[in-house]
């Protein structure tokens, strides 16, 4: 039998990576520890419900899974960031039955904690936001304001403050806020906001790299996000972007990284040049745009891992577009609303080649469970 795959966690980009592999005929299971979307698609040949991803009871369920359905030798892809970590820390123990693309643990904080991310980049050469801490916190009197103020750990920070950062635009707001946040937690930092419009958004620069070296690369930038500033994608497209590849080279070298990963970049007019956001040490939410265009990250980590030979194209299709129909209209909506953009300017993003994030005709059962699925996600965290 061939040697499978296993999506820990299934929600959209689970969904997509479980077509990606499924369509290949490789046989996919989907773990998740709610329900999620993978666990619909024809591609899916089984469902687990896990323990918490960040626990150690998640370690020892994944190889009760491998010893019960004999999957030696099958591929673990993580979908995010606790879960690449918790792999990571245990990949001792998890490399005698599964194969997988993550960090060394001696390397993985260099890469999910941005205050020893932006420290490495700094000394790699690539161009990041002035930066600092709660321990010089009186540096951030000589920033430009206004400022972000986001944690070291951006899950984990999320999930206490309810918010991926948090604006502020002068020093008397800088205190207040600094003090709230301390009250629970001290792992932040305070960064300048680099000037950030509806013609300024964030570009995303993904790669497939070995020992540093990259074999392969898709670019995309999101249109529209939620919430409008800050947020998860909503819609986007493919872009080519030179500069990015050169500020990204040197960093994915400093991090010797091996595996896929997406690097987030925003331009800073002020300095005319590209800086750094953070890392993913995995696929994103639209890691499925990237293989509309010709870059299939699923598969080249399948290839990969199994050692079957495969060539690296240096071309992508460009100006594709990735549309989550659900969320761009409601978020389109409240833009238009806030008079982000126009009527006309939202009708003219969604010309030319597009894909849909979800729905596909042959397989549509995600995409009608994805709708009930978002009420219930809605509902439940009121």
């Amino acid at each position: 039998m061939k040697k499978g795959a296993i999506v820990l966690e299934g929600h959209i980009q689970g969904l997509s990576n479980t077509r990606s592999l499924g369509e290949l005929g490789i046989p996919v299971y989907v773990i998740d520890k709610n329900y999620c979307l993978a666990q619909f698609s024809k591609y899916c040949k089984k469902y687990f419900r896990s323990p918490s991803f960040q626990s150690e009871e998640f370690i020892t369920f994944l190889i009760s899974i491998a010893k019960k359905y004999q999957l030696k030798g099958w591929m673990l892809i993580a979908s995010n960031d606790h879960i690449v970590e918790n792999l990571s820390i245990n990949y001792d123990k998890l490399a005698p039955y599964f194969k997988m693309l993550v960090p060394h643990k001696d390397n993985i904080y260099n890469i999910i904690n941005k205050k020893k991310l932006m420290e490495l980049a700094e000394k790699s050469g690539t161009n990041t936001p002035a930066t600092c801490y709660l321990n010089n916190i009186e540096n951030a009197r000589k920033f430009r304001f206004p400022l972000l103020i986001k944690g070291n750990l951006g899950l984990s920070f999320y999930k206490i403050i309810h918010n991926k950062a948090i604006q502020v635009n002068n020093i008397e707001e800088l205190e207040i806020v600094v003090n709230k946040v301390s009250d629970v937690t001290n792992d932040f930092m305070i960064q300048e906001l680099i000037p950030y419009d509806r013609n300024n958004k964030v570009v995303s620069f993904t790669c497939f790299a070995e020992k540093g070296e990259i074999k392969i690369y898709w670019m995309g930038q999101k249109i529209r996000e939620h919430p409008i500033k800050y947020g998860t994608a909503t819609s986007s497209q493919s872009i080519i972007i030179p500069e990015v590849l050169e500020s990204a080279k040197p960093l994915i070298a400093s991090l010797n990284y091996t595996g896929v990963c997406e690097i987030e970049f925003i331009y800073d007019c002020r300095d005319n040049v590209y800086k750094l956001i953070e890392i993913n040490p995995r696929t994103w939410l639209w890691v499925g745009l990237a293989k509309a265009c010709g870059i299939d990250y699923a598969k080249i980590m399948y290839n990969y891992l199994m050692h079957i030979p495969q060539k690296y194209t240096q071309e992508y299709k460009l100006e594709v577009k990735w549309i989550n129909w659900f969320t761009d209209i409601i978020y389109g909506f409240i833009a238009i609303i806030k008079k982000h953009i126009s009527i006309k300017e939202y009708f003219s993003s969604l010309k030319g080649k597009k894909i849909n994030a979800i729905w596909t005709w042959n397989d549509i059962l995600p995409g009608v469970i994805f709708p009930f699925m978002l009420l219930y996600i809605i509902i439940k965290r009121r």
